[in-house]
């Protein structure tokens, strides 16, 4: 039996999406671009499922756009915002914990003559609002930071920093990356003062290889990608209608599932603090997550790649970090100040609905038979 406990890298296609994709590849798929009775049917299919997501995103169907991802999303505002608004300045407010879809594209535009400021995170993963604000110039003209970290689970201050940023620098465009808060946290854009948002399918349950990217009415981008014209002139090509209507099936399930959903995730991060306490007392805590559904702590004396290694026999996956990372060392946990040493034995365990407290059991029995075999040594 498999224990899968990395559901912040992706996630178990549900059956329900797994079916929407099926019926759209073999029976419904007409190109919802062509004019005939097929075509009609998968555009109506099409709208359909842009408002299921709309719904779920909080903002209208016209202001939703398919991707491929979360990376084109993030990499369309980062992109997009600074050329829209590089006759206002070329300053760019970040942070330091974001995922590398941000970091690299800040790094690009840094070759190109950008600025960028960097905003550090306090010792448990939390960043301060007011740090980003103070950060604000005359010449800021975008502000893109993430919703809820990937590796610690830390909900950054989006509505803080939107509320003050429309005060002190109206000019400066607001980009979320709503990756990992999607089905997490309640996403309100319009509250939060958000121009720019991006979300991924396969983290709720969805294929890979589809996202969506919201974008304030008023707030009109260059298209990223040019063609055909589909997505309403904003991101041509012919829309993957299997990967979208499995994206709005898995948004259906989630949703109406939700309440009982995150009840059950913390359930289990309770059970796993409670058996990590008695079994691994020794065990460092990572960061102070305010969502359940992912913890981070370290082993002191047991390298992660190998410990990984350990629990991947016994059939239990976890992760060391950001799959994007690659094993690399976590700039998260960098960025947080943790030493070497505890960064080199961190781990990551990250819950979807569908894991259960043998999950949890299998868990703790691989951690404490790869430490009695690694701290020996």
């Amino acid at each position: 039996m498999i224990h899968y406990l990395d559901n912040s890298a992706t996630t178990m296609v549900l059956p329900e999406a797994r079916e929407a994709a099926v019926h759209a590849m073999c029976e419904a798929f007409g190109n919802p671009s062509s004019l005939h009775a097929m075509g009609i049917d998968a555009a109506r299919s099409l709208k359909e499922s842009r408002e299921t997501v709309a719904a779920v995103m909080g903002c209208t169907a016209a202001e939703l756009y398919f991707v491929s991802g979360g990376t084109e999303g993030i990499n369309t505002a980062i992109f997009g915002a600074a050329r829209k608004n590089r006759h206002l300045g070329k300053h760019i407010i970040t942070t330091t914990i974001e995922h590398a879809a941000t970091t690299q594209a800040c790094k690009r535009l840094e070759s190109q003559g950008y600025t960028v400021t960097y905003i550090a995170p306090d010792a448990e993963g939390h960043i301060a609002a007011q740090e980003i604000i103070d950060a604000c110039k005359a010449d800021t003209i975008l502000v893109t930071m993430m919703l809820v970290n990937n590796e610690v689970g830390t909900v950054l201050p989006v509505a803080e920093v939107g509320k003050a940023l429309r005060q002190k620098c109206p000019q400066a465009l607001f980009h979320i990356d709503a990756v990992q808060g999607l089905f997490r946290v309640p996403l309100t854009p319009k509250k939060w003062n958000c121009d720019l948002m991006s979300v991924s399918g396969h983290k709720i349950g969805a294929p890979k290889g589809i996202g969506a990217f919201y974008m304030k009415r008023e707030v009109r981008l260059a298209p990223y990608i040019v063609g055909g014209g589909q997505e309403s002139g904003f991101r041509s090509g012919t829309e993957p209608m299997p990967q979208i209507a499995a994206f709005a099936a898995a948004c259906k399930v989630r949703s109406a599932n939700l309440e009982q959903d995150l009840a059950h995730v913390a359930e289990l991060k309770a059970y796993l603090t409670e058996q990590m306490k008695q079994r691994l007392p020794w065990a460092k805590w990572n960061g102070a997550p305010d969502v359940p559904h992912v913890v981070n702590f370290s082993l002191p004396g047991c390298k992660s790649e190998v410990m990984l290694r350990v629990l991947e026999s016994k059939k239990v996956f976890v992760s060391a970090g950001s799959a994007c990372s690659k094993g690399k060392e976590s700039h998260v946990l960098h960025a947080m100040g943790l030493d070497k040493a505890r960064i080199d034995s961190a781990l990551r365990v990250s819950f979807a609905p569908q894991n259960t407290r043998e999950d949890i059991d299998a868990l703790i029995d691989g951690l404490e038979a790869g430490a009695k075999m690694l701290r020996r040594k």
